[in-house]
């Protein structure tokens, strides 16, 4: 007896099906699987510890995640390699959300390690005579990172707090690490801003002297008015969007993580790190204790952050000044909230 026509098609749409779903589930393994590319502005700062931490520790991989770190020392330079879509995801400062929203480009910090900078003004040993703090810097050489970057903005805000415009002092790009350590030794800067261990080592050498201190939430409220969002984790809009289950892992990643260096010492956490990171190891877990009150605790955005970082932003960044910011669209905290 020969099957009714009907039957026929009842049998071909079931196996339609069951195809579509294998084919469903072998891309869903797929997706699992797609390596994650991460560019960390300059990976041996200890602001993006955790990027490194998180490796070391193994937490990538017990959330099944593939991914891979490339250190790229100047964040606009990063943002660009998001923006071409080289890399997913950016471990750098959280302003840059803000800076591309007012370019048209969705951005989002779906994890934050630092409620402050990380960031410290150094004065040089041979000009701390005359630079008793940013009020004296008029005619000076200032070292940043780079021009157009985040120490060059929070440079000129701290500066102009004391009445001093941009043009009364030369901004000079020197890097950062071992450039930014031979800017000051050669005399080429009278002060500059750098993080750890850079600033360590430099006072272990007696080659500069702390002038402005954003490693604690008490020195960067003194200095700018209240928390400033840094460190993070971005991604553009479209990948959080269509990969909800890869960036959902990669948060929890990153917060067991901070929830790590909470519960740590310094010489807990620095035991964990590639010994090529720290050649002085005594230096490098004195660095460590100094920066350990910036990193938050939950990988979630401060709450009074974002408008610390607009306000310093739209006082100098020529792409953020007087346009509208959406500032509830730079971050999210569903991803670290996410079950």
């Amino acid at each position: 007896m020969q099957p009714s026509s009907g039957a026929l098609r009842q049998v071909a749409l079931a196996g339609g099906l069951l195809f579509a779903m294998a084919l469903h589930g072998a891309h869903a393994a797929d997706d699992a699987g797609d390596k994650i590319t991460i560019m960390v502005g300059g990976i041996t700062k200890l602001i993006y510890l955790p990027a490194r931490l998180t490796e070391q520790l193994g937490y990538f991989r017990d959330e099944g995640l593939n991914v891979e770190l490339l250190s790229q020392p100047a964040g606009v330079d990063a943002e660009n390699e998001l923006l071409a879509g080289a890399v997913q995801a950016v471990v750098g400062f959280y302003d840059h959300t803000i800076d591309l929203q007012t370019k048209g480009k969705d951005v989002k910090a779906i994890v934050v390690f630092g409620q402050v900078p990380g960031e410290v003004e150094m004065v040089s040993s041979k000009a701390a005579g005359t630079v008793k703090s940013m009020a004296d810097v008029k005619g000076k050489t200032l070292g940043v990172t780079g021009l157009g970057s985040s120490t060059s903005f929070l440079t000129q805000y701290l500066a102009s707090q004391h009445g001093i415009a941009s043009s009364a002092y030369t901004m000079l790009p020197v890097g950062a690490d071992a450039s930014f350590i031979a800017a000051i030794k050669q005399g080429r800067i009278d002060a500059g801003m750098t993080t750890e261990p850079t600033v360590s080592a430099l006072q272990k050498a007696g080659d500069a002297k702390v002038l402005v201190d954003m490693r604690t939430v008490e020195g960067t409220r003194a200095a700018l008015g209240g928390t400033y969002p840094a460190a993070s984790l971005y991604v553009q809009d479209a990948w959080a969007e269509s990969h909800k289950a890869q960036a959902v892992k990669l948060a929890h990643a990153f917060v067991r993580t901070m929830q790590f260096i909470h519960t740590h010492s310094a010489e807990e956490i620095a035991a964990q790190m590639p010994a090529d990171y720290q050649k002085d190891k005594g230096l490098y877990v004195s660095a460590l204790k100094a920066s350990l009150p910036m990193y938050t605790a939950d990988g979630k955005m401060p709450a009074d952050g974002p408008a610390t970082v607009l306000k310093v932003l739209s006082s100098f960044n020529p792409s953020v000044k007087g346009k509208h910011v959406d500032l509830s669209a730079t971050y999210t905290n569903e991803f670290v909230g996410a079950k």
